[in-house]
């Protein structure tokens, strides 16, 4: 991977990367899509950010920060699929646990959109397990959470 070009994890913190959050979000989950105000939302809670490779966007990442007597946080990663398993995955993912870990996390959780194998690959080979597979009211696509197991 040293070949490839470095992968820049930047904050969501403007209109304009607000935009490319967005994108990726709604690409990648499409029955979750947000309008631009639901991000604005989301940043004020969460930490939000883009990965670029040069100027071009290839993914981004949330991370909601621990909660409940357990310190559960949420990271999730998500990668453009035409940008997938090049390694942008996991400097993402290892960006936003470790952001997870110093706000005090002592769980670690995340989500997946069931028909995603993608998704769901990445998070297995890293050691998450399925905790919950469920379809939100009035919807009918299926999710799932998983939790980082601890070796």
């Amino acid at each position: 991977m040293s070949d490839l070009p470095a992968l820049r994890i930047a904050p969501v913190d403007g209109e304009v990367v607000l935009q490319q959050w967005r994108h990726v979000h709604n690409v990648i989950v499409p029955p979750a899509a947000m309008d631009l105000d639901e991000v604005r939302e989301r940043s004020r809670r969460y930490r939000l950010r883009n990965a670029y490779v040069g100027d071009v966007l290839v993914g981004c990442s949330t991370v909601r920060p621990p909660e409940g007597e357990d310190a559960v946080a949420t990271v999730i990663a998500r990668v453009l699929p035409e940008y997938r398993r090049r390694g942008y995955g996991t400097q993402l993912y290892e960006d936003g646990l470790a952001h997870a870990r110093v706000l005090g996390a002592e769980v670690i959780e995340t989500c997946v959109l069931a028909v995603n194998e993608d998704g769901l690959r990445f998070a297995e080979s890293r050691g998450f397990v399925e905790i919950d597979r469920y379809v939100l009211d009035g919807e009918t696509d299926e999710w799932l959470d998983l939790r980082l197991e601890r070796s």
